[in-house]
């Protein structure tokens, strides 16, 4: 008897998961359709997104929808295209005579590396027409830079590649009156953009508008964490900057923040102090006086060790450069409105004067822009409120009556660079994401002395001499193994050293100033401009505890003694693992050239012949022969015919029966 299935009823639930996947294949086909064009749904908040680097692919679409037109793609038509092995695109570094060709190369086409500027416009302007213009300039602009990187080979940092976030920077510069770029202290060529300075001296009238009158605003160049720089080379970046005609003051927001806070600390002790004793009893009004005068003291007291620690120098104030004096806040909230351009420049249509100085901040991420206007709020301890420009995206903040801050997103400037392992070392490119460590651990080891390495993480480095095929010069290599081996690094496997997880460790070290290094102003020498830092970073780490320099056993073979010989003059130092095996082998351990022999002495129960001894003396004749073998015997002293024939032990075998 054959039963008959139930008929299967139509699903009533309309929004399952196959309906919603085919009315997203419906849409996306209407879409394509309608606008020619294969297009996906961005996010509004995605707009400002911050792209530095771009592949080939993304970057062609991109540039295909920035100029609004249409391409076509061929299929069965691939070409595979080798990278060129040009010097300037290469991972590792270049030598002394190429640095400076490429170098000479920067200087000359300097003025070809400009930063996007936003077209003329006027109010009459429609907003698509305005919208239309400003994709045509930043097309052009980044075809000027791929002229540069493609056919000329020129290496480029990582630059910002989305318009939404000039706009940004173009707006701000618009609104403000005095544009203020901070740069880094250790490394301020790197992180200055001259074509700014340019485009702030280009920019029209109070809004920016064509035809208003330019050359009105300023520019300041604000030297952040000048604690790490000492006062001698924070005077030769002062010659420098004099003598190219630039604004500049040297600023420190880790300085800042730490003494505020430390005032903060000391006023809640106090205040703790006083309820504690108010509860007590009351006190008469000298003593609480006198209390209120020690608490001061010992908040003067405290902010001037944080200075002390902070600040990389030891030194008196007394006759230092007035140029070279780290500013406090205070002094550079009144260096503001010093520098700041006459304010009656910037009437509006209606006559009106502006009623506060509007002051932009601008510069790379992580330069400290963010701790500078966190160090300029909390000084003042008055309310602050964030209110909204033209746009959502950048915020002006006011500072006091006078003074409002217009904060700017962080932007990547495009600059020249000679290998991506400076790139690396400057924190433009992130550590994380490196492929290739040797070249900036080799820019590390060349400006980082060796006993500065050791001191400072507690290493013994061992040094490939001459006679082991080095040079006797510390290597990346040398330092990345003695790294891995005293932090317990190893690959899995055989256990070697990982080489690749100790160079991110000391390369975050380095761009976090905890290895310090200071590039010097064009023409100073960089070991020179450096001598003072490492000696104060030797007394910092003095008396650090060593690290192992292996993790086996003293028996094992690849046991490396922590002990050094004494340094030598001499080319082969004999300081490495294999010369000190040679040597105590020699010297050390009883050996047949380390006893005493002579007539009738017996060692080990045995008679000396020199013969037996020393078999390989008599593998030449006197004047210089070889032996041939068969002969050996006959020249060490034994019977040629006295041969012993080892015959092999005869085994067991089965005879096979049983088995049939």
């Amino acid at each position: 008897m054959i039963e008959e299935l139930p008929s299967r009823t139509r699903n009533s639930n309309s929004s399952g998961l196959g309906r919603a996947i085919i009315n997203k294949k419906v849409k996306d086909a209407r879409k394509i359709q309608e606008s020619g064009m294969y297009t996906t749904d961005v996010d509004s908040a995605s707009r400002l997104k911050s792209v530095t680097q771009e592949r080939d692919l993304e970057e062609f679409l991109n540039t295909a929808q920035l100029a609004e037109t249409d391409f076509t793609a061929e299929r069965r038509n691939v070409r595979v295209i080798q990278q060129s092995a040009d010097a300037s695109h290469n991972p590792y570094l270049l030598s002394e005579v190429e640095e400076k060709q490429t170098l000479k190369k920067h200087h000359d086409n300097k003025q070809r590396l400009r930063v996007p500027r936003r077209p003329p416009w006027t109010k009459t302007m429609t907003p698509a027409e305005l919208e239309q213009q400003e994709k045509a300039a930043f097309l052009d602009w980044r075809r000027e830079l791929a002229v540069l990187q493609e056919e000329e080979n020129f290496l480029l940092t990582p630059f910002e590649r989305n318009i939404e976030v000039w706009r940004q920077l173009w707006r701000v510069l618009e609104r403000s009156h005095l544009i203020v770029q901070i740069v880094d202290a250790r490394n301020p060529l790197r992180f200055r953009c001259e074509d700014l300075e340019d485009y702030v001296m280009d920019i029209e009238g109070p809004e920016g508008e064509k035809g208003t009158g330019r050359a009105i605003r300023r520019s300041l160049l604000l030297i952040n964490k000048a604690d790490l720089l000492t006062a001698k080379q924070r005077t030769q970046w002062a010659d420098y900057f004099d003598s190219q005609g630039i604004q500049y003051a040297f600023f420190s927001a880790a300085n800042a923040a730490a003494i505020q806070e430390a005032r903060r600390e000391a006023s809640l002790r106090a205040h703790e102090v006083t309820k504690d004793e108010e509860s007590a009893g009351l006190l008469p009004e000298e003593q609480i006086d006198g209390a209120e005068d020690n608490d001061d003291s010992e908040s003067v007291a405290s902010s001037n060790d944080l200075e002390s620690y902070f600040s990389v120098e030891g030194e008196n104030v007394e006759g230092a450069d007035p140029r070279a004096r780290v500013l406090s806040v205070l002094q550079l909230e009144d260096l503001f409105v010093q520098k700041a351009p006459d304010l009656t420049a910037f009437v509006d249509a209606s006559g009106s004067r502006p009623s506060k100085l509007m002051v932009g901040l601008v510069g790379y991420p992580n330069v400290g822009k963010s701790s500078t206007i966190n160090s300029l709020l909390g000084e003042k301890k008055v309310s602050v409120s964030s209110t909204p420009g033209k746009t959502k995206h950048f915020q002006t903040i006011h500072l006091s009556d006078s003074i409002v801050l217009c904060d700017c997103p962080g932007l990547v400037f495009p600059q020249f660079a000679t290998t991506k392992a400076a790139l690396v070392c400057d924190g433009v490119l992130p550590i994380d994401q490196m492929k290739e460590y040797t070249g900036p651990i080799s820019l590390v080891v060349q400006r980082i002395p060796q006993n500065v390495l050791e001191a400072t993480y507690g290493l013994s480095i061992n040094v490939k001499g001459v006679e082991e095929g080095g040079n006797g010069q510390m290597s990346a290599e040398n330092l990345l193994v003695a790294y891995a081996i005293a932090r317990g690094y190893a690959r899995s496997g055989q256990g070697n050293p990982d080489e690749a997880r100790a160079a991110r460790y000391i390369l975050k070290d380095y761009v976090n100033a905890k290895l310090l290094f200071c590039h010097p102003p064009t023409e100073v020498d960089e070991k020179d401009f450096n001598v003072q830092t490492h000696e104060i970073s030797l007394r910092r780490v003095a008396g650090k505890k060593r690290a192992p320099v292996t993790r086996v056993g003293k028996d094992a073979d690849t046991f490396i003694a922590s002990a050094f010989l004494p340094r030598s003059i001499l080319p082969a130092l004999g300081q490495g693992p294999k010369s000190r095996a040679l040597d105590q082998e020699f010297f050390e351990k009883s050996s047949v050239g380390s006893a005493v022999y002579a007539k009738g002495v017996v060692h080990g129960g045995k008679e000396f012949l020199r013969p037996i001894a020393l078999p390989h003396q008599n593998s030449v004749t006197d004047n210089g022969t070889a032996i041939q073998p068969k002969y050996t015997r006959m020249a060490n002293g034994r019977d040629p015919s006295d041969k012993k024939h080892k015959k092999p032990k005869r085994v067991k075998q089965r005879s096979g029966g049983g088995y049939d």
